[in-house]
């Protein structure tokens, strides 16, 4: 499958973010070219501010996959990862991270954190952005105009 209809399968667990009245991220862990979890945020749902999509989603992979090193995995995800979710993805040791569009107030990747970046840690992965961005942008915008009256 190729990155965009991996994405597609993000975007359908955001959507279900947004009908559950979370911020509609979705998150998808391949492995061996399989979707082996797929989450999306449920802070509101279980009062848990750790629950953001990635978490659920790296969570869930390490119990399927027996190991919390995830190598070889690749993330999917609709908003470029917080600081807590890129860190995990780091711990996780995720081989590759491809995210939708920017998050400019809390992304740390490439927009206002690089937690990622070359040097900094002992980890790196590779990363994809703009998969499907217009889209992702699109669910997420949508949702805090419908909140915000």
């Amino acid at each position: 499958m190729t990155d965009s209809e991996y994405m597609q399968f993000a975007l359908k667990e955001a959507q279900k973010a947004a009908e559950e009245g979370e911020i509609p991220i979705g998150a998808v862990l391949v492995y061996r070219d399989m979707v082996i979890a797929a989450g999306h945020n449920r802070k509101e749902t279980d009062r848990d501010p750790t629950a953001h999509a990635e978490v659920l989603v790296l969570r869930e992979g390490a119990h399927i996959l027996g190991r919390w090193r995830l190598t070889g995995a690749s993330l999917y995800v609709t908003i470029e990862p917080c600081p807590m979710c890129a860190g995990a993805l780091l711990n996780a040791r995720i081989s590759r991270l491809v995210y939708g569009s920017p998050n400019p107030q809390y992304g740390a990747i490439e927009s206002r954190f690089h937690i990622t970046g070359e040097g900094v840690l002992n980890h790196t992965m590779e990363i994809t952005s703009g998969v499907c961005r217009k889209e992702c942008q699109q669910l997420v915008d949508s949702f805090f105009n419908s909140k915000r009256g």
